[in-house]
Parts: C-alpha cells; sequence; structure tokens
C-alpha cells in the first residue's frame, strides 16, 4: 500500500494522510516516530521469539508493528484512531487473514481488560505511549494484577524518570513503588523531539520492564496500591500521620504505628525514604488494614 521510507519521512507521512482524508488528533497524543534506528532499537529491546504474543499499543499507521511482524511475532494492536484504524486493517490484510495480526479499536484505557479476558496475556508488551496516558495505563495493569514477561515502552522523559526513582530521590512516588515491585525497571535510551513527527515539546526515554520473579507473592496488587497511594499522599507528613487516615486502619495513629514498627519501619520516615521491600513489610503487618482507600490514576 504503501513503501516503509515513507515512515520515515515526515513529508511522505503528511503527504499519505493528506491522500486518505486523514489527520492528526492532538488530543490523542500522537507523534510518530520516524527514525528508523530508533524503532529497530525498540523491536530488539523486546526479545521476541517467533510465535510470542505481542501487545502494541497505539499502533499508529504501523511504523513499529512492521519491526514486530518481521521478528515472527503476533501482534495485537490497539489503536484509538479510527481513520488509523481503517488504513492499518488495509496494511496488514494478509496477517490478518494469517492470524499474526489483530486489532483492537477505542481507547487502551478501556479496551485493555477485555482483551486480557478474551485474549489472554501476551508475552510482550510495548508501545509508543501517549504521554497522557502512560503512567495511567502502566499502573493500572500492575494494580489490576496483569504482569508481562516483558515491556518495552517509550514515554515522556519524566516519567521514566518516575518509575527508575530510588528512595531520596525526588523523582521517586508511589508510582515508583508499584513499577519496581511489579518490574526490573530499565531506562534504555532517550530520544530527543526531532525523532518524532510532529515534534512533542518534551523528550521521550524508551524504558524497559522485566517481571521480577514471585509477583504478586502474598499480596493483594489493589491493596498495596491503595496502601502506597495513602502513604505518598503528603509529602510533608510522616508515614505514621499519612497511615493514620487510612479507612482500613480505623486504630488511627496508633494502629499505624503498631504497624510500621512491626514492619521495622520508623514510624517517623516519611514514603519517599522507603523502599519497595519495606512497603511489602509494611502491607502484611497492616493485615487488612490495606482493604480499603483511595483509588484513582497514577
Amino acid at each position: 500500500m504503501f513503501s516503509r521510507s515513507e515512515y520515515d519521512s515526515p513529508a511522505k507521512l503528511k503527504a499519505l494522510l493528506d491522500g486518505r482524508g486523514l489527520s492528526m488528533q492532538k488530543r490523542f497524543g500522537q507523534n510518530f516516530l520516524v527514525n528508523p534506528a530508533a524503532r529497530e532499537r525498540i523491536a530488539e529491546a523486546l526479545k521476541i521469539s517467533p510465535g510470542m504474543g505481542v501487545w502494541e499499543i497505539g499502533a499508529g499507521l504501523g511504523a513499529l508493528t512492521i519491526a514486530l511482524l518481521d521478528r515472527g511475532a503476533s501482534v495485537t494492536a490497539f489503536e484509538i484512531d479510527r481513520g488509523f484504524v481503517s488504513l492499518l486493517e488495509a496494511v496488514f490484510e494478509m496477517e490478518q487473514k494469517t492470524g499474526r495480526f489483530a486489532l483492537v479499536a477505542g481507547d487502551a484505557l478501556k479496551t485493555w481488560r477485555p482483551a486480557l479476558a478474551s485474549r489472554g496475556m501476551p508475552e510482550r508488551f510495548c508501545g509508543n505511549l501517549p504521554y497522557n496516558i502512560a503512567a495511567v495505563l502502566i499502573g493500572n495493569t500492575i494494580e489490576a494484577g496483569a504482569r508481562f514477561e516483558r515491556c518495552v515502552f517509550t514515554v515522556q522523559k519524566e516519567v521514566a524518570a518516575r518509575m527508575s526513582a530510588r528512595p531520596g530521590e525526588g523523582d521517586y512516588s508511589s508510582f515508583s513503588v508499584l513499577c519496581q515491585w511489579a518490574y526490573r525497571v530499565t531506562p534504555l535510551f532517550d530520544l530527543a523531539p526531532g525523532n518524532f513527527w510532529p515534534c512533542p515539546g518534551v523528550a521521550s526515554t524508551v524504558v524497559a520492564l522485566e517481571a521480577v520473579p514471585d509477583f504478586p507473592g502474598r499480596v493483594d496488587p489493589a491493596r498495596f496500591a491503595r496502601l502506597i497511594r495513602a502513604a505518598f499522599a503528603s509529602r510533608r507528613k510522616t508515614l505514621k500521620n499519612n497511615l493514620a487516615v487510612l479507612p482500613g486502619l480505623p486504630g488511627g495513629a496508633g494502629q499505624a504505628e503498631a504497624a510500621l514498627a512491626n514492619a521495622g519501619i520508623d514510624p517517623g520516615r516519611r514514603a519517599e525514604t522507603v523502599d519497595a521491600e519495606g512497603f511489602l513489610r509494611l502491607y502484611i503487618s497492616t493485615g487488612d488494614g490495606a482493604a480499603s482507600g483511595k483509588t484513582g490514576n497514577w
């Protein structure tokens, strides 16, 4: 339908879209990765073996999709833009017929759960994630107990910093704890805005997530997420004071202090000084205390 070289040229991509009456939608956070070397590095970082199932969020016009199919993957592509969906169906018509390519149309934040229920867990998860959904999508999958063997995402550099931050660093947050509980987080390389069309206003980072053993163990992901949200609710407050208002700890500050002591954590410490292992100990020491609390996006 069109040559691979068109994926690498903003002028050719614009002509392609114009010729089909399509346009970029700012509300979808669409930015095409026009650097072919970067796309190949991303595909290689996924460590795909032939026959593996791969989910791709935001397939766009299929540039990364081709690199995944070239490596023998069976790709399920999520795409919110209806115009792009129709184009992808035409480009990958043959792969659809052979079962190596499937499309899930609509907002990935709403469609990934039904897709998981109907299609099962793939071995790989990837995508150039729109900046407005990256942390939410990653956080929601972990919170729901859906963990993939290996993920490679292109995200806003700030999001990657939050994912990989260590205790005591300014970017360390409940999202850091959540990601590092489920995965080994490794920033791979940065991408300047010029690697994309249209150029975004921020730099991006490609980050790899590798599943850690024994997840989730004895821990309920949703309860654990509520606990760490509460712990980080006010960065100026101590852990004891933040946890004192957790609905699952009706004993208030006294019960929170006891739970922290049982976990070997000084009640006067702040959440940003405690690593994921410390929060796991705290979770166990609270018993049912994390069973209720604030829910929301990351």
